[in-house]
């Protein structure tokens, strides 16, 4: 990270996420979040690869048993979107390539490990409080959910309090 890198004002930014929020809001009904959206895809694929063990399982059956489409729902469209839209803006501004971002005391197979690792964790919290960071913070902040405002400052916190741990690899 030799040059400059551009990047969006971020008070434009901020604005054009409210923007968004409440289109998804008014066209769709939901606010914005992506777990939901990957579990409907990681089913789809089940139900691709074994159909009768979605139709037997309770849990993948009631997003894509017998003629369900687990792809049918609002979210996966949104997750393309932000997958299309992420891909666009590196584009447009230069930033796609290949890259390991990691601290000089740290190998590249560390943090490849601790990436996946906290993925993981994330993925699966985000399940278990049948919600992701996304949909907890913006969606939830927006419509004023008390349990959304406490979650960001559980977040916030969290980060803060183990930032110290973590930033001497990093530097």
């Amino acid at each position: 990270m030799t040059k400059q890198e551009r990047y969006i004002n971020p008070y434009l930014g901020g604005a054009l996420l409210g923007v968004v929020l409440f289109s998804a809001f008014l066209f769709t009904g939901n606010g914005l979040g992506a777990s939901g959206a990957v579990n409907r895809v990681q089913v789809a694929v089940v139900d691709l690869v074994a159909p009768d063990h979605v139709n037997r399982t309770a849990y993948f059956a009631q997003t894509a048993g017998g003629n369900r489409n687990a792809l049918a729902d609002p979210s996966v469209l949104m997750l393309l979107g932000t997958v299309l839209g992420g891909l666009a803006s590196g584009l447009i501004f230069g930033r796609v390539r290949p890259e390991i971002r990691k601290g000089p005391r740290i190998t590249n197979r560390t943090r490849l490990l601790l990436a996946l690792l906290g993925g993981a964790i994330m993925g699966y919290g985000a399940r278990m409080a049948r919600g992701c960071t996304s949909g907890q913070a913006l969606s939830g902040g927006a419509v004023l959910a008390v349990g959304s405002w406490v979650f960001m400052f559980a977040v916030f916190g969290g980060a803060y309090a183990l930032a110290y741990f973590l930033r001497r690899a990093w530097n």
